[in-house]
């Protein structure tokens, strides 16, 4: 099963290099995410986790993927990420066929292309709240002014800005989770992926959360998947999908 995005490019946008032809004519940039017939098994002997996944996801688009524990959503995460590979299909980044690149090369596209945020948080206790924001414009080489600039718009984005120099340890969960959103998108991902962004959070901090992830998709990342059990959560998504024994269908 097919999905087409319902994405488009933003008025006066230039077009990349890697731009594709339509039938028309036209110029049309490559999804952003594209999952091909793709599956995966743990062992020759047990059945296929999944199988026979297609996927688009384009500019803008916010989608949820639903489904009960064991199905293979943090599988199917990791696929797309680059973090695992698939036994059959493949996966798409901007066009780039993940099981072409090496490790290196996979490590060095999910650093610039790709946010993450999880339901345990993974900021750093030991950092301060803007050092953990800026780690990926570290990773990235971005140089000073421009890292401290970019992460400072980025706390203030996410409302945390007056707790710059405090550390996580001292902060609510709430808090920490708005450093792991705010770390996700400062290098301006082409895609956002989040695990369970709420699971750990009260009722009143995980609607805050969920609002932010999608206003952050929006803004500063150029597609986003949010992978949840939680009805309430995945309505805050532009579409929902479910993954099941049978594949992603609507949902």
């Amino acid at each position: 099963m097919r999905l087409e995005g319902g994405g488009h490019r933003p008025e006066g946008a230039l077009v990349g290099a890697g731009a594709l032809a339509d039938p028309a004519g036209a110029l049309a940039e490559p999804a952003v995410l594209r999952l091909e017939n793709l599956g995966k098994r743990y062992s020759p002997d047990r059945p296929a986790l999944f199988a026979g996944l297609d996927l688009e996801l384009r500019q803008g688009e916010y989608l949820a993927i639903m489904g009960e524990s064991g199905v293979g959503k943090s599988t199917l995460l990791n696929l797309l990420a680059g973090l695992d590979r698939p036994d059959s299909g493949r996966v798409l980044l901007e066009g780039v066929d993940l099981s072409t690149l090496n490790d290196d090369a996979v490590t060095l596209l999910r650093r610039r292309a790709v946010g993450f945020v999880f339901q345990a948080f993974h900021v750093l206790p030991y950092l301060s709240v803007e050092e953990n924001v800026a780690l990926p414009l570290d990773l990235l080489g971005v140089k000073e002014p421009e890292r401290s600039r970019r992460t400072a718009l980025m706390l203030s984005a996410v409302g945390i800005a007056p707790l710059a120099r405090r550390h996580a340890r001292e902060l609510s969960g709430g808090e920490v989770q708005r450093i792991a959103i705010a770390r996700a998108v400062v290098h301006r991902p082409r895609l956002l992926l989040a695990d369970e962004p709420t699971g750990n959070l009260d009722p009143s901090s995980a609607a805050q959360t969920l609002a932010l992830l999608r206003a952050q998709v929006k803004t500063n990342a150029g597609a986003g998947i949010l992978i949840t059990h939680s009805r309430t959560a995945a309505e805050t998504a532009d579409r929902i999908m479910v993954l099941d024994g049978d594949g992603l269908k609507p949902g």
